[in-house]
């Protein structure tokens, strides 16, 4: 299904966006981006405009660069564990180890993360963001199923190079002038305060009745303010009826990104913890235990 692709939106307005990422886009698996206004807080309701198909990492490389002002929730980890880091002895300023990580192979990636785990018992064998476990996510160095890690490989040094401003690894130093900010984003946090169950898979036998179910459950609950997050959803009935009817989750899931991100936006300093580790970043709207 092609949905609408609006390329063009006035300036005068600040935009809030979710991008449901993926590491290797296709027009049938393409990065979802969901559009609309940022809400206020005298106005908390976030009301959706459109929601984009990006079919290649260049177009996703063309967008992040689009003259729009906007805040983003990007559902891929934005850095790596610090002790995995610093065990490698892997560059400790953030910038500098976006550079690092995304210019080295997936191979050598692989077999360091590999090399980690076998060095670790079972049930310790991944090393951990001190985000990971609050938001119920995987860890960010895991290479499969999911394999978030090549998501951060494909994602973030592109997002770095676009000149965007990252609130959770205080990058730049000085961000007043920067119009587009992202913030990390992982919409089963979201999703799991509404329902334990799944709601959405890549594999038609599992599309069932039960998980679009779930995902109207989600959505309503998003819509009445009832996740646990300061503002809520807003959509026509076709967009509403787009998202329930989507198997994969996945304009559902840019739709809990840009939620996220904009109740993060209305917190003082973006909600994030006091003693932030600059190096690993932090996920919004997931608060500190």
């Amino acid at each position: 299904m092609q949905l609408c692709l609006a390329t063009h939106y006035p300036v005068n307005n600040q935009y809030l966006l979710g991008v449901d990422f993926s590491s290797a886009p296709t027009r049938r698996k393409p990065i979802t981006v969901a559009v609309g206004l940022m809400p206020t807080t005298t106005d908390p309701v976030y009301r959706l405009q459109t929601i984009r198909e990006i079919e290649t990492l260049q177009e996703f490389e063309y967008m992040l660069t689009e003259p729009l002002h906007w805040i983003g929730g990007f559902d891929l980890p934005f850095g790596q564990p610090r002790t995995l880091i610093e065990h490698k002895q892997w560059p400790t300023q953030w910038n500098e180890f976006v550079h690092f990580f995304c210019g080295q192979s997936r191979e050598y990636l692989r077999n360091t993360f590999r090399d980690w785990c076998n060095a670790h018992p079972p049930g310790n064998k991944f090393a951990w963001r001190k985000a990971d476990k609050p938001a119920g996510s995987s860890p960010a160095m895991r290479w499969t199923n999911p394999p978030v890690a090549w998501m951060m490989h494909a994602g973030i040094g592109r997002m770095l190079k676009a000149g965007l401003a990252f609130p959770a690894h205080r990058y730049p130093r000085k961000r007043s002038h920067i119009k587009r900010i992202a913030l990390e984003a992982y919409p089963g946090f979201t999703a799991r305060k509404i329902t334990q169950g799944s709601y959405k898979s890549d594999s038609p036998a599992k599309q069932t009745p039960e998980r679009k179910a779930r995902r109207k459950m989600i959505l309503d609950a998003v819509s009445v303010g009832e996740a646990g997050l300061s503002i809520r959803f807003e959509a026509n009935h076709r967009w509403r009826q787009h998202i329930i009817a989507d198997a994969r989750g996945d304009l559902l899931d840019a739709v809990l990104c840009s939620l996220q991100a904009g109740h993060a936006a209305l917190q003082r300093n973006f909600g994030l913890p006091r003693n932030l580790d600059t190096l690993e970043g932090w996920i919004a709207s997931v608060p500190m235990r």
